[in-house]
């Protein structure tokens, strides 16, 4: 079988392979092969010597290591009232970031312009060539479509059904470009941050909207066609009188969400319009937002009950602007009481530990994941 510098350099980034002795070993190539397949790709710069490896008897071997510092991604993660752009390394290191006061419901033309110029600016900023950038990620609040990368009937994105998102994007940066659901990004950054050997995660993401992410051996599941994961629009008998924005009536989001609990709280007397302004009120102590997260984090353990018996994550996360002990409990108080204790004896409910930087990270890891694939680097060397 033939074993190329793509090869080579997943066994390093993987850590599988260390040295040049660790290649022959792993791949079975003459010594004189494997010479060939790193001075490739040191001549490359995507990988670097980092000083040498412990002696066991004669010289000491140099290790390999893939160079982070060979170039940067751009990544961008879209919310329903901001978003935020950054510049990373390889390894998903954050090198600078903006925030952006920009709503979705402002339609994609402005929003992708307004990133596109602050992409830019990051580049200017940290002296970074364009040329030096290697991928561009976006997330979006909304399905995505993994065979176009164009939303999907976004419920909460108005005119971005089917827009093309990438190609705004490539013809910006000319860069490949990666489109993800925000849920999908946010659990894949936290995925390679925290749990690399973890089979099965799953995140919920509760702000103004709800969805999850799941990864499965390190891959993100999509579906079919890029809806996996939208729990927030499964129907409960609850919430049968409420109308989602959607246009259906009973969905999980319209009783449970940020934009629920948010729509709730105005009604109480205490202004809120979104995910954000909730997460705002929790923090200051406010006790009916803290009542009615609490209460929404019940209903979302109904649901997630279904989830965890049918997908069987190792680890679930609680993510986005309502992710607290209220909405937690909420979830542990009707999640463990309707799965079977099979399905949760070995499940780890926790916070998710990366904030607003989870989607940043993931769009990173999944973006070097593709570009720096062995096909990919074979193809280019």
């Amino acid at each position: 079988m033939y074993v190329g510098p793509g090869d080579v350099l997943h066994l390093i980034k993987s850590g599988k392979a260390r040295t040049r002795g660790d290649i022959q070993e792993e791949t079975g190539m003459s010594r004189m092969t494997v010479a060939q397949r790193v001075d490739a790709l040191l001549g490359a710069e995507l990988i670097r010597e980092a000083g040498a490896d412990r002696a066991s008897g004669g010289r000491r071997p140099t290790q390999l290591a893939f160079n982070l510092q060979h170039s940067c991604i751009l990544a961008a993660t879209v919310e329903t009232t901001s978003s935020r752009v950054a510049l990373t390394d390889l390894g998903g290191e954050i090198l600078a970031v903006d925030q952006l006061d920009l709503a979705v419901s402002d339609g994609p033309e402005e929003v992708l312009g307004a990133i596109t110029d602050a992409g830019r600016g990051l580049l200017k900023r940290t002296k970074t060539s364009p040329a030096k950038v290697s991928g561009v990620g976006i997330s979006i609040p909304g399905p995505v479509d993994p065979h176009t990368l164009r939303p999907s009937q976004p419920p909460i994105m108005p005119g971005w059904d089917a827009y093309p998102v990438a190609e705004f994007l490539k013809d910006a940066f000319a860069a490949p470009v990666l489109v993800e659901n925000d849920a999908n990004a946010m659990a894949a950054g936290e995925y390679s941050a925290g749990f690399p050997g973890v089979s099965s995660l799953c995140l919920v993401k509760v702000s103004t909207g709800i969805g999850t992410g799941l990864v499965i051996h390190g891959q993100v599941y999509q579906g079919v066609d890029g809806g996996a994961g939208d729990i927030g629009h499964i129907r409960l008998p609850a919430f049968a009188e409420l109308q989602c924005q959607c246009g259906s009536f009973g969905c999980l989001a319209a009783g449970a969400s940020g934009g629920a609990i948010a729509r709730n709280l105005t009604a109480l007397g205490t202004s809120a319009t979104s995910g954000r302004d909730v997460q705002r009120h929790l923090l200051a102590g406010d006790v009916e937002a803290m009542r009615l997260t609490h209460e929404a984090g019940r209903r979302l353990g109904e649901v997630m009950a279904t989830v965890v018996c049918l997908f069987n994550p190792g680890v679930l996360l609680v993510a986005g602007d309502l992710a607290s002990s209220h909405l937690i409990g909420g979830i542990r108080e009707t999640l463990y009481p309707m799965s079977l204790p099979r399905a949760t004896r070995n499940l780890d409910v926790r916070l998710a530990s990366l904030g607003e930087d989870a989607g940043i990270r993931g769009l990173s890891w999944l973006l070097v994941n593709q570009v720096f694939s062995a096909p990919a680097v074979n193809a280019r060397l």
